[in-house]
């Protein structure tokens, strides 16, 4: 007995240690970057991108950008929930991309560095933003791509750009999943675990699919042509997103990509394939 309590006390300990230890880890690796930090990122880039604070009603937010000539085209990103202007580095890091076009992205409000303001938990309130964001540009000239919480953005923005490319779209209430992780943020004894950018995060999570029920039905009034690449193993923002909206376009306005067997990490582990697409796109 006295043996068998001493191996639960060490045990305890043991994974006392490990479970602070994962925390930090998952606390620093999830937490938004100092501007120095992200163009440390940047360190081995032929391009280094510009980092600016910009202003939205009352808000700010930091976005990146990489702009070498205006005459090129201008990718635009808009990352998902949770996400950064980071997301896209190994897109903004690509000498190929460089050379072809301009391109920008920005941490959305809620997500910035030290950020004092709470997500806004409202499609209309981004697809705002991002029009104020590319009032200055060339729409015949500009693509929009959203990933995943940031395809209904740029679906919500009803300019006419040159093209709107979504990746893995969370644009379907019916198929919206709850993780059940959720709970440790809707359960006040766990919530102060949670980084802030975490809490964030969640919130807008968990609001999501009724904000969705605003739009869903009239994707197919958005005026832009569409191409969305999707994972058909993606059990975070289901492949169902996707064919849904191949429904509600018309064929020669809507185009579905399929990456067999690939999740919702695509942006990362289906980046040369995702780069091909977007290379098409320029060059239309």
């Amino acid at each position: 007995m006295r043996i068998l309590k001493k191996f639960l006390k060490i045990f305890g300990w043991i994974s006392l240690i490990l479970f602070v230890g994962l925390y930090i880890a998952f606390y620093m690796f999830s937490s938004p970057k100092s501007d120095e930090k992200v163009l440390q990122e940047f360190e081995n880039s032929v391009v280094k991108p510009i980092i600016s604070q910009e202003k939205f009603r009352d808000f700010e937010y930091r976005k990146l950008s990489i702009i070498t000539d205006s005459t090129k085209p201008t990718l635009v990103f808009v990352h998902g929930t949770i996400g950064s202007c980071l997301n896209f580095k190994n897109y903004m890091q690509d000498s190929i991309l460089i050379s072809k076009v301009n391109m920008i992205a920005y941490d959305r409000v809620g997500y910035n560095y030290e950020d004092k303001n709470h997500v806004q938990e409202s499609i209309v309130f981004e697809a705002e933003l991002l029009t104020d964001l590319t009032k200055n540009l060339n729409k015949e000239n500009t693509i929009l791509v959203g990933y995943s919480y940031g395809g209904p953005i740029v679906l919500a923005a009803k300019k006419v750009y040159k093209k709107i490319v979504l990746l893995a779209p969370a644009v379907y209430s019916k198929v919206e999943p709850m993780p059940w992780m959720l709970n440790f943020y809707k359960w006040k004894i766990t919530r102060w675990m949670i980084p802030r950018i975490w809490k964030e995060a969640s919130k807008e999570k968990i609001s999501h699919k009724a904000d969705l029920q605003n739009f869903e039905q009239n994707w197919k009034s958005n005026p832009s042509e569409v191409l969305s690449i999707h994972g058909n193993k993606d059990w975070i923002v289901p492949y169902e997103n996707s064919l849904f909206l191949e429904k509600q376009f018309p064929q020669n306005r809507f185009k579905l990509v399929t990456i067999k067997n690939a999740g919702h990490d695509l942006v990362w582990t289906n980046f040369d394939s995702i780069k091909q697409e977007l290379l098409k796109v320029i060059h239309e």
